[in-house]
């Protein structure tokens, strides 16, 4: 199993979502081929209510712990409730371009 599958299983399977998706942005990075270290997460949960969005990271962070130890370089989260979702059209900023790492 990949890293954005294993993260994918553990989130789905520790918080009651109402969306998730996970994305492997590794690509738009200077890494190798098949590097799997840049992750984008968009994650919709009621376990959010009441929360401000650095609490929601650090349940994430928490969640994750083994994994942005060993694989993960950067992990860009995007953490709403169903009506913040909603409020926003169901859709995530984009990502912007990299500016490090020689893809100047």
């Amino acid at each position: 199993m990949g890293m954005r599958e294993s993260i994918f299983r553990k989130l789905d399977e520790s918080l009651q979502n109402d969306f998730i998706a996970v994305t492997d942005e590794s690509h738009l990075h200077n890494t190798p081929p098949g590097t799997e270290s840049h992750f984008k997460v968009v994650i919709v949960s009621e376990a959010f209510q009441g929360k401000m969005p650095v609490k929601r990271h650090q349940l994430i962070y928490a969640l994750l712990a083994a994994e942005l130890r060993k694989q993960i370089h950067a992990l860009a989260l995007h953490t709403y409730t169903v009506e913040e979702w909603q409020a926003k059209g169901q859709s995530a900023p984009a990502t912007p371009d990299c500016r490090g790492g020689g893809n100047k």
